[in-house]
């Protein structure tokens, strides 16, 4: 009867192991503890600084993913849309001082309605000149933030204070909690999203839009969906950035970040949600977070977009499919090494089979 209610046990753990969203959450756990760590002064609190603003430039590289890895989308308005969602929330809940759920509301809403008009762009412009479309619209944005002082504070930025539901100011530490718990649901969401039927119908857009259509996929419903849903990201992962850095200035949201944020889901692996995160760390975390605490580049802090540079020529030259295809063939040299370890201990043990 044991025997056998542990043989239960076993599998209800293993099949709990093998969920989905399992690694997921457990990633998610171990932030949380990297972040109590950091409350605890263990781990040093610029070192948490900088896995915080990976995780937001995660956020928004996760949903260019969805356009790009998925939909075979070209988009260089990233920065743009990630801006809008800092001044939605600088100017709802700081200027106006509306209740914080409205302003995800507007935001959200907001989101939708550029996804929409860029989504209807794509039906008749496709490659590198939608790129380009979608450049020149980031660009209006970011001079729609510098002029329009009403809305953004203009050229001197706008700044914001974050509050908690009783008034009081909310500290960095409950911001960072908020900011993985986000994280981890975003994740959670991208994963749904890859393994629906929507999923799989960007895919087969991007492989072919002819053999797409012949199989019944709508174009125009899709496109819409894989822009809005970027979109979304992008305003979404604003938001973050505001109740962490509690400023926002025109000038951040330009061609260089949206580079980035393309530099990211290449390097980690366009189709990958892990490789992704690590293609974010790579572009905006490896920097503040490991580099800038060596001497040597402390020394000479030019070395770092040098090193960054060759990191990321590295990685395209010799590993295209990103940094988890690195990741995934360690992983694999390992399990070999294993087996064959596991075989020589067992022939040493009890002698090779006749």
């Amino acid at each position: 009867m044991n025997t056998l209610l542990l043989r239960k046990s076993k599998d209800k753990l293993k099949a709990f192991t093998k969920h989905p969203y399992f690694g997921y959450i457990v990633f998610g756990l171990i932030l949380l503890a990297a972040q109590l760590l950091t409350m605890s002064g263990m781990i040093q609190k610029s070192t948490m600084d900088s896995i915080i603003l990976t995780l937001i430039y995660a956020v928004i590289a996760l949903g260019f993913s969805l356009l790009l890895g998925y939909g075979g989308l070209a988009s260089l308005g990233t920065a743009g849309f990630v801006g809008l969602g800092t001044y939605f929330t600088g100017y709802f809940a700081g200027t106006l001082d509306l209740p914080f759920g409205l302003t995800i509301l507007i935001s959200l809403i907001g989101a939708v309605l550029i996804g929409t008009i860029v989504g209807f762009i794509s039906l008749r412009i496709e490659g590198m000149y939608l790129a380009i479309i979608t450049l020149g619209l980031s660009e209006i944005l970011v001079e729609v933030f510098k002029s329009f002082e009403a809305f953004t504070n203009g050229v001197d930025g706008l700044s914001f204070r974050t509050f908690d539901l009783f008034g009081r100011l909310m500290s960095d530490e409950a911001v960072y909690i908020i900011i993985i718990i986000v994280f981890v649901i975003v994740m959670l969401a991208t994963i749904n999203i890859i393994k629906s039927p929507t999923g799989r119908a960007l895919l087969a857009m991007k492989n072919s839009t002819s053999a797409a259509q012949s199989m019944g996929i709508s174009l125009l419903k899709y496109r819409l969906l894989a822009f809005i849903i970027s979109t979304v990201y992008a305003v979404l992962a604003g938001m973050l950035y505001m109740i962490n850095s509690k400023f926002s200035i025109p000038t951040t949201w330009n061609l260089a970040l949206s580079l980035n944020i393309l530099a990211a889901v290449i390097v980690g692996g366009s189709q990958s949600i892990l490789g992704i995160t690590l293609g974010a760390f790579m572009i905006f975390g490896l920097s503040p977070a490991i580099l800038s605490n060596i001497q040597f580049f402390i020394d000479h802090p030019a070395a770092i977009s040098i090193f960054n540079g060759l990191l990321i020529i590295l990685v395209v030259m010799f590993y295209p499919g990103g940094l988890i295809r690195l990741l995934q063939t360690f992983v694999a040299f390992v399990k070999k090494k294993y087996v064959e370890f596991k075989q020589k201990w067992k022939e040493y043990r009890y002698g090779k089979d006749e």
